[in-house]
């Protein structure tokens, strides 16, 4: 079947927002990144500021906050909300439309369509490095940091809603290496899988 959809997981600095933005723009599908925050917010009720630290990034604390997390009498917390509301969204957009969808583990909340491309994208150190540095004016140390606690929380996040582990090639139809390929050349691969039967 030919896919309509693709999500794109990706390291930080890697530039798979961007690569996923260029896509849609060159097929003329809709994009979903930071726009989702307000349809999250929206349903469930809480600020776009919290949606826009608790979608996709698990608690500063890592692992144990979502266990001890405060929890209601159904057992779910504020961030099982989120997830649950944050789902419900992308199972809507994947029935309504053709698009793209940067994180917020959708590669997994779509897993039984048959209809869509997985993507991964990944970087070397260096080159995301001095990418961070340039985009966000911070040194090469404070540039390692970020990418560091965001990928930790992406996984920590990923993991704990999936019991999948984040970033492991066989969960993805595409693992591309943006700093070897090039944007580019990414985007011509992805775009070309959408095409395939």
């Amino acid at each position: 079947m030919k896919k309509r959809i693709v999500t794109i997981s990706r390291e930080f600095g890697s530039g798979g927002r961007f690569i996923g933005e260029e896509v849609a723009k060159k097929l003329g599908i809709a994009y979903y990144d930071k726009n989702l925050i307000n349809q999250i917010a929206q349903q469930s009720g809480l600020a776009p500021e919290y949606i826009q630290e608790s979608a996709e990034l698990s608690p500063r604390k890592g692992l144990f906050a979502y266990a001890f997390a405060g929890r209601d009498s159904a057992g779910k917390s504020m961030e099982d909300l989120v997830y649950e509301v944050q789902r419900k969204i992308i199972l809507e957009i994947a029935e309504k439309e053709e698009c793209v969808i940067i994180g917020r583990n959708a590669d997994f909340i779509l897993r039984e369509r048959t209809d869509v491309l997985n993507v991964f994208i990944h970087g070397n150190l260096p080159e995301k490095t001095q990418r961070i540095c340039r985009i966000y004016a911070v040194s090469e140390q404070e540039a390692k940091k970020m990418m560091a606690d965001t990928d930790k929380r992406r996984m920590t996040n990923y993991n704990f809603y999936t019991d999948q582990k984040w970033g492991k090639a066989s969960n993805y139809t595409l693992s591309l290496n943006s700093s070897e390929l090039g944007y580019e050349r990414c985007e011509k691969l992805i775009m070309e899988c959408m095409e395939m039967e």
